[in-house]
């Protein structure tokens, strides 16, 4: 079945409307079945671009809904480079509509199509398992055989779900050229399951519109109540099950196949943390690009959906252009790691993730032990999924906490002296400590936080911890990654680390009455540090 519509302004309207109303939870029930860019090198047509809607075959027999651009006026016999995008997760076709135009209007075929088992497509939720990653090249074949695409010059990319599925895919089909993958994830368990911690809302809100606009298959729906459940008798087999779905596994074959990868993803990312990201990308070995900006989860590149001025899809254009056309546009001649802090001071380049920190660092003793009850949510926590994050990059606004009113006995808090010089705080902070637990399992999170002459202290970064089967009373090291960050203390400001058990954002694994004693014993002390930026 083929479908054909000219995009006008009122389509842009309906795209916008559904694209909220999704992002918003109200979509109806499933129904069974960077740097400012140089100008581009030649100028859009005024024609519109051709929007047919189509029914694809997937892989292992199911139907996708897909629709198909083609550039205005394309000529019989030409081909034009092909650019694949699978939606995100719970979204529909239409998703990329506006860009979809925007990449057609520029000379590309571009095939979007509702990724398996969510609303009209066949088949049920894989998690970018195996028949996602077939489904890709299902689309592409079906896109070589029935548009003027270019078999020479394939693209793919996507958002948060279509991100993962794209960079799987690139391990799995070497015709793929280019790849664009913002806001999604290279590794699941340190996405969901960092430090051993159930991240509890991110995992609901994913569970829940999976079963809102699609059909979760059976084994999602068991690592679901495995992964709520707290089942660790069966996390080797949720570990081995994010394995197969993530690509910091298939990177060597990622690097064989040669496509130039683009990343970009946000500071406050709830779902997919930034660390996960950058440790990818420098184990990436072919032309790649990382870009990291203020916000949560697909904000970063939400306006571009809606067809607004966009620095994330303006560059991702840019990629295709210079690795699908071969357009000397500079995007390959900038410094590949283009990172933006919280404060909106512009963009900083640098080789490599290693040089983002690489002014020094600020060591922050933790000489003092502290003792803690835990189970009690002492008032420092890292905020409400997208919320939080969306307030502090439109309102420069993270969670804040009054760092001398938080309740001693529940909040463990170092600080450090005030500091007259602004400090830019740039990449990963590392905190290093001992723990002795009371119970052999536990939780507790780590803040840092930036905090002014009246005590309160504003959300830099933060990470849980998880342990289980550790002896009663007997101490063990502990390190632990903060999400990276790119934040900047004001002068006059001090630096506190705090420490506590509860965390909304997080399952925690306390018994009731379990205490925990952080301490710095002279032979290994405790401390955090901080990486800056070089001035």
């Amino acid at each position: 079945m083929v479908r054909t519509a000219r995009t006008t302004s009122s389509t842009a309207a309906a795209v916008a409307a559904v694209l909220a109303a999704t992002a918003l939870g109200l979509a109806p029930h499933q129904a069974q079945a960077a740097p400012a860019p140089a100008p581009a090198a030649a100028a859009a047509s005024s024609a519109p671009s051709d929007l047919r809607f189509h029914d694809i075959p997937g892989s292992g027999g199911i139907t996708l809904k897909g629709n198909v651009f083609t550039p205005a006026g394309a000529r019989p016999g030409r081909t034009y480079p092909l650019v694949v995008l699978p939606t995100s997760w719970g979204m529909p076709q239409i998703e990329y509509v506006a860009q979809a135009e925007k990449l057609a209007d520029d000379g590309y075929v571009v095939v979007s199509y509702t990724s398996r088992g969510f609303w009209l497509s066949g088949g049920e939720i894989e998690v970018a398992g195996p028949p996602d990653t077939a489904d890709v090249s299902a689309v592409i074949d079906w896109a070589l055989a029935n548009t003027p695409a270019d078999a020479q010059h394939i693209g793919l990319g996507g958002v948060s779900y279509g991100a993962g599925i794209s960079l799987l895919a690139s391990a799995h089909d070497p015709r793929i050229k280019a790849v664009v993958a913002l806001s999604g994830w290279a590794d699941i368990i340190e996405s969901i399951y960092s430090g051993r911690t159930q991240h509890v809302q991110a995992a609901a809100l994913l569970g829940g519109a999976g079963y809102l606009t699609g059909r979760p298959g059976p084994e999602l729906r068991q690592i679901l109540a495995d992964f709520l459940g707290s089942r660790l008798d069966r996390e080797p087999q949720m570990i081995e099950w994010g394995k197969k779905r993530s690509a910091a596994e298939r990177v060597d074959e990622i690097n064989a196949n040669g496509a130039a990868i683009m990343l970009g993803n946000a500071w406050g990312d709830t779902i997919f943390p930034p660390n996960q990201y950058a440790a990818f990308y420098e184990k990436l070995t072919g032309p790649k690009r990382l870009e990291l900006r203020p916000g949560d989860h697909a904000t970063a590149e939400g306006t571009g959906l809606l067809g607004l001025p966009n620095d994330t899809w303006t560059n991702a254009r840019r990629w295709f252009d210079r690795y699908l056309k071969g357009e000397r546009n500079g995007v390959d001649t900038e410094a590949p790691v283009q990172i933006k802090s919280r404060s909106d001071e512009g963009y900083e380049g640098y080789a490599d993730w290693k040089s983002v920190g690489s002014g020094g660092t600020e060591r922050l003793p933790l000489s003092d032990a502290e003792h803690l009850f835990t189970g009690v949510d002492s008032g420092a926590d890292g905020g409400v999924i997208f919320l939080s994050s969306i307030l502090d990059q439109f309102a420069k606004a993270p969670p804040t906490a009054s760092i001398p009113l938080l309740p001693r006995a529940f909040a463990a808090v170092w600080q450090s002296p005030r500091r007259e010089a602004r400090r830019h705080i740039r990449g990963t902070v590392e905190l290093h400590t001992t723990v002795t637990p009371t119970a052999p399992d536990g939780t507790f999170v780590a803040y840092l936080y930036d905090v002014g002459p009246l005590g309160i202290g504003k959300l830099v970064s933060s990470a849980p911890y998880t342990f289980h089967g550790k002896p009663r009373g007997q101490a063990f090291g502990v390190d632990l990654e903060l999400f990276s960050t790119a934040y900047d203390v004001p002068g006059g400001h001090r630096l506190a680390l705090v420490i506590d058990t509860v965390d909304p954002l997080y399952i925690e694994h306390n018994p009731s009455g379990a205490q925990l004693t952080f301490s710095s014993p002279r032979t290994d002390p405790s401390y955090v540090s901080v990486p800056l930026r070089e001035e």
